[in-house]
């Protein structure tokens, strides 16, 4: 080969390098990560951080199980925020209970956390603080859809609550189904221009429960459907109902159990695939009727000693993949 061959072949494969490298990274001579992805023929795959609460070491730790698990968006537990963030921390961890009541010194040491708290977030814990913790996982290729924490009940906390959600990027918090939260978070998050998201557990197997009625309170009450609670408790179907009040769904949490009318284990949870729970239809009845629900693996049967919860969830995405692709 002659020496302006050389000269040209060396000149076409620098070029072609650069333009991949610029097309990863946007910048000349730099290799970018690659991010996750977990939306798959439009439906978006999460997961509720929740699933990785065996991990130990705060919020950076979550994060990394996320980019790991291959996870794009996620239902974030607030759990572990503040602390990142430096907030006062409580110093009691027990809960108390009729045969183990608080100390006297403990009641002192809440009451203290609440006041310094309460007095951090005025000063230091303004919603603007939590950009950073957004930048944190969208520069990792991570969303955060829904966020899982109030900073209290009165109307004041409520309000700061959603301020903080909307500052991560979600469109809501979530927390458990009931009449209080329905009517305290609802008007709130209507202000707000979010939603209230409602969690059921074994809400739908109590006798008289209304759904309806606690939607009714504000149209910024929205479900987060848990199907494997509502499968397991119940019995019934979990595709008819979401068919039947999806524009009221926000997310589903997917997890694999036996029905309640099992007859030899009722409401177990189980390895996905190995129970009962329609998870598949549930998926496809949202992809192809294109409905923007999250759905958020929420990871609850017994992880083995040679597994962990990052392999698991990660086992969970692709589970959802296949089924939808």
């Amino acid at each position: 080969m002659s020496t302006t061959a050389v000269i040209a072949s060396s000149a076409l494969i620098h070029t072609v390098f650069s333009c991949a490298n610029n097309k990863l990274s946007g910048k000349s001579g730099q290799i970018a990560r690659f991010s996750p992805h977990s939306k798959y023929a439009g439906v978006q795959v999460g997961a509720i951080t929740y699933s990785f609460r065996s991990l130990k070491g705060g919020l950076e730790t979550t994060l990394k199980a996320c980019v790991e698990a291959g996870l794009s968006s996620v239902e974030l537990m607030g759990t572990d925020v503040e602390d990142y963030l430096g907030a006062p921390k409580n110093t009691v961890k027990r809960q108390p209970n009729a045969h183990n009541p608080l100390t006297p010194e403990e009641k002192n040491a809440i009451e203290k956390y609440k006041s310094e708290v309460k007095e951090w977030r005025k000063t230091k814990g303004t919603p603007d603080i939590y950009a950073q913790i957004r930048r944190k996982f969208n520069d990792e290729g991570v969303n955060i859809h829904i966020y899982k924490w109030l900073a209290g009940t009165t109307e004041a906390e409520i309000d700061y609550s959603f301020q903080v959600a909307k500052t991560l990027g979600a469109i809501g918090i979530s927390a458990e189904m009931n009449d209080e939260n329905a009517r305290l978070l609802g008007p709130i998050a209507e202000k707000n221009g979010m939603y209230a998201i409602l969690h059921n557990h074994y809400q739908y197997a109590e006798p008289g429960f209304d759904v309806d009625k606690l939607l009714a309170y504000s149209p910024a009450n929205m479900l987060n459907f848990d199907i494997g609670h509502y499968f397991g408790s119940t019995g019934l179907d979990p595709v008819e109902f979401i068919r039947k009040y999806h524009k009221r769904i926000a997310s589903i949490h997917l997890k694999d159990k036996t029905s309640a009318s099992n007859l030899s284990q009722k409401n177990v949870n189980q390895v996905w695939g190995q129970g009962e729970t329609p998870i598949a239809e549930v998926l496809h009845l949202i992809r192809d009727n294109k409905w923007p629900i999250y759905c958020d693996i929420e990871l609850e049967y017994p992880i083995t000693p040679w597994s962990n919860s990052v392999k698991e969830v990660k086992t969970c995405r692709e589970f959802c993949r296949q089924i939808l692709l």
